[in-house]
């Protein structure tokens, strides 16, 4: 089991056990572990699974490839796991774990190789047809024994067709139907071609990557020709080019690979001629990874001899190590190849050094591979490279350099090869010598320019850079240096800001300047000698700060004009200029405007569409760089003004003010008009005043305050968003002066007749008028002055209105309006007539009786409802039925005489008058009866003046029944009633009436009343009721139903 993991250690990750070889017996599992250290990441590491240099094992898996991660909180470790089930030989080979997170990655890799059983190994034959690699240049090969060649078409021509199945198998033809489309054109007889003088070849062959031509020849010089490949027509191309010279036809193809191994014909009408190219390309695999002539390089070569193809293998490594395939049109083979070790010679080893204090010591040795690598080792510890040691491999040399040995240098080195049982060793010697040493005083001295001196240097840095300033110091002994700002001293060896101190070398270091670094710098250095001083000034510049205050000024039909300002810091550079972008509003996509710095602070968009919302937002440019974004600009929509209002008049003029009118413009665009604003001016004068404060809606505008007598010219200008239309100006100047006009009342036509509404109904009576100037307008009824409360009048100056809200019959009258303007008037009547339905007749009695007749007679209606009376209505009832039937209608005369009366019925009757109204609420009834009777022989009628009183109160003759219903299914509850008069039938349900509802159907039929419910649903259930009411009491009657849900039949089972 492998396993690879990480430790951070001053990087992403530092891998360890690579370059690992596993041996696994064909036939067993095995499992590969990676585990990543994820503590110094922030997201979760990808990881790949690769065979060989790009196949990606993930898009294999499934019963033979396995893959597993986990993750250890605790730790915050990913484990990953690569499982090969049943490993086979072609699993051998080199694989590589790829973990790649942000802009980290790392990888291993390791190889696995397959030890074949020997029974195997013994038993495995790939069959006589199987092809075959030589690799017998690296590992001895069986000899094979000379095979006779044999021509399977031919066999297969003399064959029988039940037989054709079974010599494909013996020969390993595994595509039957190619097989016997070519059978078939074989057998086929050659028939003499008319167009064709000369043939294609049964078939070519060529290289990969070289071209190849077919050329035939055509008997018609001017015939046209098609090329046809599998059946497909060829187009001309860089890779298929197409010659015709004379009666030659020649088709190039170019660069050839196996995409061309297909059959290609030449047609010329019905005629054609096939060719069937051979599959002489081949391909050869490792791992999975195709190796060919472009891709190959110097590693691998290739040699054809024949039928032979050769693969060779320069400089064969473990990496080689794999299962390599070979790939024809006719089948594929494949072998195993292993790669063994080479032993390592010393060419050159270490010898034994003697050195003094300070001198350098170099230990150096040559081996035999340059790609060997190693480690030195100082008495067994390993030696660690430093400023001071230093180790190097070039080629097939392996150096260890130290600097400046000190007696701690001495011992025993060794170097030791990577993966070889190999050790070469020599040792240091240290040579110990004894001086002594007076001390040298110099004082301090920095060697810069402006050392000693008032000057300033100056030092200019990016921000974000780093500053390094490096100042050589001198003196004896060595100084103190001391690196100061303002009063602050700077005394850190590590940080952002620090100090770096060498033998002769002080270096000022800030990691990522910023803004507050700038400043003077002193540095001063100082010994028993003396003491020195010198002043740097640090000076930082950045990009600017965004602009600010970008906002748009105006716009037009497709543009903008935007403004800002300078940005508040200039980065310590000056501002080059500015760059902007601009964007739809919800979009988050930003267009560039210009490539070049703009100089200037106000630029116009152009380009835009008008509607549309739109942002803007600005760069500053400096000599460092481009600043940050400024704050988008408000949304701003680019409209252009409206059109010129049209058809300007003039409507009215006073002596001080001059109505005018207009029309809205005939274009007003996406922005649409806010108002409209009027001007005004002496005539011959330039000087225009503007008349309204705020834009008016309207489209109309009366202007006041004018000079009487003078002559004025008028505009009207339309304004939006976007500004100002054009303006509508009128062609002639207009005198300020009133216009007398008579007054003059225009009734309606329809108030010329007089006017007749119903009691209750409103009246709403407008009156124009005409005259300048404003009349006096005075209402009369009934030639008095109207002062009447209910009826409401409101004029204007140019009509009157008289309105009733509800009128009664004494609003009836003539109504008279008069208009005056000084001496001159004007009036007119108005007749208005309230009606209502008139009262019963009176007086109905029956004058006389015969046979089947009776005579009757009445007097008018005491009221007729302010109008006349048109007519009367008749009814007869007998006192049987006591229902009433109509026997006259619209009867003019006071008197009437109604005949075919039944023989021994007794009669009432009862008279409604009629105006335009309708009839009247109430009948007259007669006082007395007409009899219809029988006595002997005869018929007799008799004048019943007295008459029996049947009236009663309603009462229930068969009450309403509880009932319980199938929801969907119309129902109908009934029940019986009597009383005289007639009583009034209410039905209710849970005691609210049932009024206006289309699903409930209430019928009377002689006193039978039935409710019908269609298609009742559970919100139907309840009590009904019925209440029967009249002028000598009530009665009422309820019940209860009872909605039930339909059941499923499968419901009715289970029960």
């Amino acid at each position: 089991m492998l396993y690879v993991g990480g430790v951070d250690v001053d990087g992403p990750w530092l891998p360890i056990n690579r370059s690992v070889s596993y041996l696994v017996t064909a036939g067993k599992d095995i499992t590969l572990v990676a585990k990543v250290d994820s503590s110094s990441l922030t997201r979760k590491p990808a990881m790949k699974w690769l065979k060989g240099k790009w196949l990606d094992l993930v898009s294999k898996a499934g019963k033979h490839l396995q893959f597993k991660e986990s993750y250890d909180r605790n730790t915050k470790i990913y484990t990953y796991e690569m499982s090969i089930i049943k490993v086979v030989d072609g699993d051998a080979g080199g694989y590589r774990c790829e973990v790649t997170s942000k802009d980290k990655c790392d990888s291993c890799t390791f190889e696995v190789s397959v030890l074949i059983k020997k029974h195997a190994a013994e038993g495995g034959d790939a069959g006589e047809d199987a092809g075959e690699l030589d690799f017998s240049a690296l590992k001895g090969k069986k000899p094979e024994e000379p095979k006779e060649e044999v021509d399977v078409w031919e066999i297969l021509k003399a064959a029988k067709p039940c037989d054709y199945e079974k010599i494909a198998f013996q020969y390993g033809i595994t595509d039957l139907r190619g097989m016997l489309k070519m059978l078939k054109k074989m057998k086929g007889e050659t028939k003499k071609s008319d167009v064709f003088l000369s043939k294609l070849d049964p078939a070519y062959s060529v290289d990969h990557g070289k071209r190849i031509q077919l050329t035939v020849e055509v008997a018609d010089p001017n015939a046209t020709i098609q090329w046809l490949k599998n059946g497909q027509e060829i187009k001309p191309s860089a890779k298929y080019v197409f010659e015709n010279v004379g009666n030659k036809r020649t088709l190039t193809i170019n660069k050839c690979n196996l995409s061309d191994d297909a059959a290609y014909e030449c047609v010329v009408g019905e005629e054609k001629i096939t060719v069937f190219q051979e599959g002489e390309f081949f391909c050869s695999m490792k791992d999975g990874d195709e190796l060919n002539r472009e891709t190959a390089g110097s590693k691998y070569r290739f040699k054809k001899d024949g039928k032979k193809h050769i693969l060779i293998i320069n400089e064969a490594t473990r990496e080689d190590i794999g299962t390599y395939y070979v790939f024809t049109s006719g089948g594929e083979s494949k072998a195993e190849l292993e790669v063994e070790e080479k032993e390592l010679e010393v060419l050159q080893s270490i010898a034994d050094l003697t050195l003094k204090a300070a001198e350098q010591a170099v230990f150096k040795c040559e081996v035999s591979d340059e790609k060997v690598t190693g480690k030195w080792f100082k008495d067994g510890v390993e030696v660690e490279a430093s400023d001071r040691i230093k180790i190097s491999h070039i080629g097939r040399t392996h150096k260890l350099t130290i600097d400046d040995v000190k007696p701690s240098d001495a011992g025993d080195y060794t170097f030791v090869p990577d993966g070889y049982a190999l050790s070469l060793s020599a040792k240091l010697n240290f040579l110990e010598i004894k001086i002594d040493y007076i001390p040298r005083q110099d004082p301090p001295k920095i060697h810069l320019d402006a050392s000693g001196s008032g000057n300033k240097n100056v030092i200019t840095v990016v921000a974000g850079n780093k500053l390094r300033f490096d100042v050589e110091v001198t003196g004896e002994p060595a100084p103190t240096v001391c690196w100061s700002k303002g009063e602050q001293v700077v005394c850190e060896a590590e940080g952002r800001v620090r100090v770096e101190t060498r033998k002769t070398l002080s270096s000022f270091v800030i990691d990522g300047a910023e803004r507050a670094d700038e400043g003077l710098y002193t540095i001063s250095v100082n010994n028993p000698a003396g003491e020195d001083k010198a002043e740097i000034f640090v000076r930082i510049v950045d990009v600017p700060n965004p602009p600010e205050n970008v906002k748009c000024t105006s716009v037009g039909e497709d543009s903008a004009t935007v403004t800002w300002e300078p940005p508040s810091f200039d980065g310590g550079v000056p501002i080059k200029g500015y760059l902007m972008e601009r964007k739809k509003t919800g979009s988050a996509r930003w267009t560039k405007l210009n490539f070049d710095v703009y100089e200037a602070t106000t630029y116009e968009a152009k380009k835009m569409i008008e509607g549309v919302l739109y942002e803007m937002r600005v760069f500053a440019v400096n000599g460092i760089g481009i600043s940050q974004p400024s704050v988008s600009s408000k949304p701003f929509m680019p409209i252009a003004p409206t059109g010129e209002p049209t058809h300007l008049l003039v409507d009215d003029v006073t002596d001080t003010t001059c109505a005018l009118k207009w029309r809205p413009p005939e274009k007003i665009g996406a922005g649409g008009i806010d108002g409209y604003i009027i001007e005004y001016c002496k005539e011959g004068s330039d000087q225009w005043v503007q008349a309204n404060e705020e834009p008016v809606a309207k489209n109309q505008y009366r202007v006041k305050g004018l000079p009487v007598g003078e002559k004025m010219l008028f505009r009207v200008v339309a304004v939006n968003v976007a500004g100002r239309s054009p303006p509508a100006t009128l062609s002639q100047a207009v005198t300020i002066r009133e216009i007398m006009e008579n007054p003059k009342i225009r009734v309606p036509r329809r108030l010329r007749t007089k006017l007749i509404t119903l009691v209750g109904e409103k009246v709403n009576l407008v009156i124009p008028f005409q005259g300048k100037p404003r009349p006096v307008v005075t209402w009369f009824k009934d030639d008095v002055l109207l002062e009447d409360k209910s009826v409401g009048i409101r004029t204007s100056e140019v009509d009157t209105i008289l309105f009733i809200r509800s009128a009664e019959r004494t609003h009836s009258g003539k109504y008279t309006l008069s208009v005056q303007i000084e001496n001159v008037s004007d009036s007119a009547d108005i007749h208005i007539q309230v009606v209502e339905k008139p009262g019963p007749p009176i007086n109905v009695v029956v004058t006389d009786v015969w046979g089947f007749n009776a005579a009757l007679e009445w007097k008018p209606p005491k009221d007729d409802g302010n109008c006349e009376i048109i007519g009367y209505t008749i009814q007869k009832s007998d006192k049987k039925t006591e229902e009433w039937f109509t026997i006259y209608e619209h009867n003019r005369r006071p008197s009437c005489t109604v005949s075919d009366l039944v023989m021994g019925n007794e009669y009432s009757f009862r008279v409604f008058s009629e105006n335009i109204c309708g009839l009247s609420e109430v009948p007259g009834i007669s006082k007395n009866t007409a009899v219809i009777t029988k006595t002997g022989d005869g018929i007799r009628a008799e004048l019943c003046n007295t008459t029996k009183d049947m009236s009663s109160s309603p009462k229930f003759t068969a009450p309403l029944l509880d009932r319980s219903v199938i929801a969907g299914y119309t129902v109908a509850i009934s029940c019986a009633v009597r009383g005289n008069p007639k009583p009034k039938i209410i039905w209710m349900k849970n005691n609210m009436t049932i009024e206006g509802d289309p699903k409930f159907l209430m019928q009377n039929n002689q006193g039978v009343l039935t409710l019908n419910i269609r298609k009742p649903s559970l919100f139907d259930g309840g009590r009904y009721s019925c209440k029967a009411v009249n002028e000598f009491g009530e009665d009422s009657v309820e019940c209860k139903l009872e909605v039930r849900v339909p059941q499923e039949k499968g419901d009715q089972v289970k029960k």
